[in-house]
């Protein structure tokens, strides 16, 4: 049997994807492959982290939650369930611009993107860990704040009647858990 890591890398190829079609591919369950995602954002291959950035972008870019709360790498010709402990992904950084003097927010992720805070990207907070944010991705994926972007994140939140709240365009979000 074929490597499923080289066959995926193959169907999808080496190029620097950000967003492929996802919406449009539907194959069958392959099986599940011995990837592991840990709740600090390592890719591990038969439990052997993977070293190679590119590949973690790879995977990242074809990875989808779907109804049945599982995480797929899915291509045109293939499914494989893998394991996810927490958030496939992590924001590692934070950033503010000011545009036409309305407050931007603009997460980086673990594997590079960067992502706009806004309502189609909207956080919450994950009990799980201590009510650090999330924020919510496309196909089902999400990101957990790292430590150094958390903090950034409080940095740049405001008082607003009596919450910490970050605004960013239209989008306001308390960075208090509701109780």
């Amino acid at each position: 049997m074929a490597d499923p890591l080289e066959a995926i890398e193959n169907q999808v190829g080496r190029r620097n994807f950000e967003s492929p079609p996802l919406h449009l591919w539907h194959p069958a369950l392959s099986g599940a492959i011995p990837i592991r995602i840990a709740a600090d954002g390592t890719w591990y291959h038969e439990g052997t982290p993977i070293r190679r950035d590119s590949l973690v972008r790879l995977f990242a870019s074809i990875l989808r939650r779907e109804e049945d709360g599982e995480y797929y790498l899915v291509t045109p010709a293939e499914k494989w369930r893998i394991e996810v402990e927490l958030h496939p992904l992590l924001v590692t950084d934070i950033s503010l611009r000011e545009e036409a003097a309305v407050a931007l927010l603009t997460a980086t992720l673990n594997t590079g993107r960067t992502v706009p805070v806004d309502a189609d990207h909207p956080l919450h907070l994950e009990a799980a860990v201590g009510d650090i944010p999330v924020l919510e991705l496309e196909h089902g994926l999400s990101a957990l704040f790292s430590r150094s972007a958390w903090y950034r994140l409080v940095d740049l939140a405001q008082d607003l009647d009596g919450a910490a709240t970050v605004t960013s365009g239209d989008y306001r979000f308390s960075l208090m858990p509701h109780q």
